[in-house]
């Protein structure tokens, strides 16, 4: 028996967290459900005398990668579109998985189905691979009996977020490249050259200009710290991502990346892109508004806009209409508020959602296609500055030099 800590919805939307033991993580998915409690993650909580060989074992472990996830679902579409019985789709989909981890995940779905349960209850046994989202359409696909057509919206979805994360990729790539040569060339500077120059400077016997003075000291300062510098930066790091963790400093970090110049906006927009997107598809699929909202809530990637849909939910069920909780969320420009009151006035709510997802994939894709014009001058600016401070520093003490000899 293993301990798994927990975090799921229950019946009336509010979040519950825990610890269950169980063999499992299937098993605890399986308790929760009893209790009417739909899992959003699941995830060991080793003792701390075996933490540190789970946690090699699970860093080494082969995961089931987002591409898997996508695959499974247009080829399961394909399969049941075809009339393949879901067991025998299944069957096939694991005999033919690339990934051990995916066979794993598909070997339980189908024992999990042979015990009688419902295939979106299968799939919510793994909430690593499948998100509250994609349970959820399966669960409206399963109640409505339009699970074929839930299956390619699905893929639809995980498309549009592999585009989304591949062009941030693509588009940071070269700024990533920039900043990295330069923080590599300080540091080549300051252990390499800086000392050079330093004893032919001190052989002068006369005051250095104060750039050159504190060129010098922070070169030495980096040759006689540099053990502590690096631990610094490594228990930064670690400090970093151990707060990221939590939900507040998740959610600090999440409203924050949204005011960082030029970065900032291009997150915004790909984040509502994603939840337009999340909502157009529930709202199609026949989930009500209220649990789309939860559902989309819990897609968006980004804590703060996800505070502000939970808040939107919270309207709703107090009466309120999407265009009134819409313009209290505070995220969304004039645009957007004008079309979600068409939308919502006209009935095709859903259909106004598309509009504005396709509205802000667009602009994101403009924004990330430029990103490497706009982020350029600054980079530019950047390194014409060190340039300038290790020119004045370097060169200015052989400019005097050169005077004082020409005097003599």
């Amino acid at each position: 028996m293993a301990s798994f800590a927990f975090r799921g919805r229950d019946a009336s939307g509010q979040v519950v967290q825990g610890v269950l033991t169980a063999d499992t993580a299937g098993a605890v998915a399986d308790q929760l459900f009893e209790r009417g409690v739909t899992p959003i993650e699941i995830r060991s909580a080793p003792s701390s005398a075996s933490g540190g060989d789970e946690l090699a074992f699970s860093f080494f472990q082969p995961k089931v990668e987002h591409i898997d996830v996508l695959l499974f679902s247009r080829q399961l579409h394909t399969l049941m579109r075809a009339g393949v019985p879901i067991m025998r789709a299944l069957a096939g989909l694991q005999e033919s998985s690339t990934n051990p981890a995916m066979r794993e995940v598909l070997q339980d779905v189908r024992e999990s189905l042979d015990s009688g349960r419902e295939l979106s209850v299968s799939l919510a046994r793994h909430p690593k691979v499948f998100s509250p989202f994609y349970v959820s359409m399966v669960r409206v696909g399963e109640m409505t009996g339009r699970l074929e057509e839930v299956f390619i919206r699905l893929f639809d979805h995980l498309a549009f977020e592999r585009f989304m994360q591949d062009q941030v990729k693509s588009a940071l790539r070269y700024p990533s490249f920039v900043i990295a040569a330069m923080a590599i060339a300080v540091v080549v500077v300051n252990i390499f050259v800086i000392p050079a120059f330093a004893k032919v400077f001190k052989g002068f016997g006369a005051e250095l200009p104060l750039m050159t003075r504190m060129l010098i000291g922070f070169s030495d300062f980096m040759l006689a710290w540099w053990p502590a510098i690096l631990l610094g930066m490594a228990v930064s790091a670690f400090g970093f991502r151990a707060w990221i963790a939590t939900s507040s400093g998740r959610y600090a970090w999440d409203r924050a990346k949204l005011r960082i110049p030029i970065a900032g906006k291009i997150v915004r927009k790909a984040t509502l892109a994603r939840f337009a997107a999340s909502f157009a598809m529930a709202s199609r699929s026949g989930v009500p508004i209220i649990q789309a909202l939860t559902n989309v809530a819990e897609t968006v990637n980004n804590a703060y806009i996800g505070r502000k849909v939970e808040k939107m939910r919270e309207g709703v069920e107090r009466g309120e209409s999407v265009l009134r909780t819409s313009i209290a969320a505070g995220v969304f420009t004039p645009v957007v508020l004008q079309m979600i009151a068409v939308g919502e006035e006209s009935g095709s709510l859903d259909d106004m959602m598309k509009e504005i997802a396709d509205m802000y994939q667009g602009e994101v894709e403009y924004e990330l296609k430029t990103l490497a014009q706009q982020i350029e001058p600054i980079l530019i600016v950047v390194l014409g500055i060190m340039v300038l401070i290790l020119a004045l520093g370097i060169f200015l003490p052989l400019w005097d030099l050169g005077k004082v000899s020409m005097k003599r």
